[in-house]
């Protein structure tokens, strides 16, 4: 039986920098990616993909509030801000995949938008950190606020005020059952894009779109669990985790137990705004049930699942 894989790939991986931000420039980054995925594809693993979106949901947003000031027009919410990039970024990454599994006579890329259910009283909605879009002059935020009472923002080392949202823990991936239904038939699958779009269910039962972002790595750690993956694949721009980072006593992490990387991760050795997420979301998957997981490049992958390089988090 063939082992369920679930792969993050960050969005950075997408939008490489700020050149390479046209639709164009991201496609040719998306064929990179897809031949990734055919080398793990013909290693035998059903694949299931996630993806950063931090970039595009920012191009999204800054769009939108051009429109905005320019044209009056309404200023299109963050969760379908997300939901927009889900389906963007998963066209793309479908068709690339799509187009050279054609050559063998098969088309088996699917793109499952979808939410991810939060907590309405988590304590993320009370006190907003994840700056999000442009930057604002005081005139601008005091209209912003008056038209959107709820909204908040901070001021951000002088270069004006920004808007901040919650980043709340996910707790239920809405779509997981479908997610899991297409591996079984097959399928590649590319879901829970960006974090996914955060909702939370109202008093009877039916969900509700909120303006959060969900952090990629814990959602597709939740993904990972709910669908019974088998391992756990975390791209980052580092081949291997490194403990003493940017020291004389740095010392990548090759195969490191559990009980080891939460000792590390305790010393502090993760930054809170990189690693420290990835890690935490690795050893939830690992306690959920998950065999193992691999964090490296995302063009090291192949070559990580062999087992030639990465940093490879087991039980013991």
């Amino acid at each position: 039986m063939k082992e369920l894989v679930v792969v993050a790939i960050g969005g950075n991986s997408i939008i490489k920098d700020n050149a390479s931000q046209s639709i164009e420039h991201q496609a040719e980054a998306v064929k990179a990616v897809a031949d990734t995925v055919l080398e793990m594809l013909a290693s035998d693993y059903n694949i299931v993909l996630t993806h950063g979106n931090g970039p595009q949901v920012g191009l999204d947003l800054r769009r939108a509030e051009i429109a905005h000031e320019r044209e009056g027009l309404p200023l299109t919410p963050l969760a379908n801000c997300v939901a927009d990039t889900q389906g963007g970024i998963g066209y793309l990454i479908q068709q690339a995949l799509n187009n050279r599994l054609a050559r063998h006579g098969e088309q088996k890329a699917v793109t499952v938008v979808t939410q991810v259910e939060v907590d309405k009283n988590d304590p993320g909605f009370a006190q907003p950190t994840k700056p999000i879009g442009a930057f604002f002059s005081e005139l601008q935020r005091n209209e912003l606020q008056l038209a959107h009472p709820t909204w908040r923002f901070v001021e951000d080392s002088g270069r004006g005020y920004r808007r901040v949202v919650a980043s709340p823990e996910p707790k239920r991936i809405v779509e997981a059952e479908a997610i899991k239904a297409l591996t079984q038939q097959g399928f590649v699958v590319i879901g829970a894009g960006g974090g996914g779009i955060p909702v939370i269910r109202g008093e009877q039962g039916d969900y509700q779109s909120v303006d959060a972002v969900i952090d990629k790595d814990l959602s597709t750690a939740l993904l990972a669990r709910e669908i019974r993956a088998d391992i756990l694949v975390i791209t980052t721009g580092v081949e291997k985790v490194c403990i003493h980072f940017g020291k004389p006593s740095q010392q990548a992490l090759d195969t490191v137990t559990v009980a080891d990387m939460t000792r590390y991760m305790q010393e502090g050795h993760f930054p809170p705004g990189s690693m420290l997420p990835k890690i935490v979301a690795s050893l939830a998957f690992l306690q959920h049930g998950g065999k193992q997981v691999i964090i490296t490049t995302p063009e090291k992958l192949p070559a990580a699942l062999r087992g030639e390089t990465g940093t490879h988090i087991v039980h013991s």
